[in-house]
């Protein structure tokens, strides 16, 4: 046990986040995303919301501040302009950890699985919340 540290973190993903370089790429997806898929490593972390491991993920990993939008997530419905309420909750969220204004970068649904292929992880959730899928990019500190 570790003091300080969200226990959601495992000591895999506690690796993962660190190995990490500036720049890369961590998937968090929903129950439903096909995360084996990518073909990249995957970390479960079970029942949990998305908004939640992203609370986690967040007091240890930094947002890229050298790029418009640190943080993607999977558009809904082919509509850009719509979000569900956990997507907004999420965003939120990040605007806390990151302690600035921060705005989603949107992806296709189909260009989102393609992104996929090239991310450093994934970390799935058996969260049930429609496109509850995001990218987020690796800063420094």
């Amino acid at each position: 046990m570790l003091k300080g540290i969200d226990p959601l973190l495992s000591g895999e993903l506690l690796r993962i986040l660190d190995d990490m370089g500036h720049g890369d790429e961590l998937l968090l997806v929903d129950r439903n995303y096909p995360a084996a898929s990518s073909g990249r490593p995957v970390v479960r972390l079970g029942e949990v919301s998305v908004v939640r491991a992203a609370t986690a993920i967040l007091s240890v990993f930094p947002l890229d501040s050298f790029i418009d939008t640190p943080l993607e997530r999977m558009e809904v419905d082919e509509d850009p302009g719509v979000t569900t309420a956990a997507q907004d909750e999420l965003l939120a969220t990040a605007q806390a950890a990151e302690g600035r204004p921060l705005a989603y970068g949107v992806v296709p649904r189909l260009d989102f699985y393609q992104r996929a292929r090239g991310v450093y992880a994934v970390v799935h959730t058996l969260d049930t919340t429609p496109y509850s899928c995001y990218i987020l990019h690796k800063g420094v500190i």
